[in-house]
């Protein structure tokens, strides 16, 4: 049973408030552009806009499913959390069973649209996605060891596939080079924000790295995977002929900005430079993407 306390249609918008808030919609947005980007990079050029709008929509499903399903799984966690504690589960203003339902619905929404509108190979690899984020990260890896975070970044490094796949039926070294920026992007983003929220993670008994090694030994492990994230996404111009002088300007830029904010971090920089380094995380991983589609709807 679902409660709001609000009568009428502040009830309704407040039940379907609920339900948005399930699939993590900013979340979302990030994991959208990617799958966007993928398709891209398959067609070099631009891809129809019907696809377009099928994948986004598949893709949004997928993604909102699996989110669902983590929160209905991670109640008892997100109650502990400063930052999740307002969830519509852990709050108690949707039942779990509710979540678990939802999730399933769009997961299963989302391999029907896209297996009828693009292909099975796109279907399976949004389905993967799921798997990985909601089996893999969520019930296994978050509560069980430090390497959480890296080996459960493959689930949000799935979506570009998924959008290369749509319009390709395959994948090539070009989508896989997308799948590999994302996976080691994610730890340096993830734990900059880690390093903040610190004390929820230890009341939550969550084993992220700055709970379990220190603040130091992140900022190495930060520090290092940026570099590593900016020198493949360099090297990305050689395995996609479509890439040229605009993308690799402006991977060189923001990988020395994604380096220059990490060694800052590292070096010492005030209390809450872990959220500057977060943002800018962001920022990098979205204009990179995105120089990889007007690069290609150029070349």
């Amino acid at each position: 049973m679902i409660t709001t306390g609000q009568p009428g249609r502040t009830g309704a918008l407040s039940v379907i408030g609920d339900y948005i808030a399930l699939t993590k919609p900013r979340v979302m947005s990030l994991l959208l552009l990617t799958a966007t980007t993928g398709m891209f990079a398959a067609e070099r050029g631009v891809p129809s806009g019907s696809l377009i709008a099928y994948v986004i929509i598949g893709g949004a499903l997928a993604s909102g499913g699996a989110s669902a399903l983590n929160m209905w799984f991670e109640e008892d966690l997100d109650r502990r959390m400063g930052r999740t504690k307002a969830r519509p589960v852990a709050q108690r203003k949707m039942n779990s069973r509710n979540a678990f339902i939802f999730g399933i619905v769009l997961n299963i929404a989302s391999f029907t649209l896209l297996w009828s509108t693009a292909n099975l190979l796109a279907a399976v690899l949004a389905m993967t996605g799921t798997v990985l984020y909601f089996g893999l990260y969520t019930v296994w890896l978050k509560r069980n060891t430090v390497h959480n975070i890296v080996i459960g970044g493959a689930a949000g490094a799935i979506p570009p596939l998924v959008g290369y796949a749509a319009v390709s039926g395959t994948l090539t070294l070009s989508a896989w080079y997308l799948f590999v920026i994302i996976f080691f992007w994610t730890p340096p983003h993830f734990w900059a924000l880690a390093l903040m929220i610190k004390n929820d993670y230890s009341r939550a008994g969550i084993p992220m790295l700055p709970v379990v090694h220190g603040d130091e030994q992140t900022k190495i492990q930060i520090l290092l995977y940026s570099f590593l994230t900016a020198a493949i996404s360099v090297l990305y111009t050689t395995a996609d002929a479509a890439l040229g002088y605009i993308y690799l300007t402006g991977s060189l830029v923001l990988g020395i900005g994604l380096i220059y904010y990490a060694a800052r971090l590292y070096r010492g920089a005030p209390r809450g430079y872990g959220w500057k380094v977060y943002r800018f995380s962001l920022l990098y991983l979205a204009a990179l993407f995105v120089l990889v589609m007007v690069d290609a709807s150029v070349g």
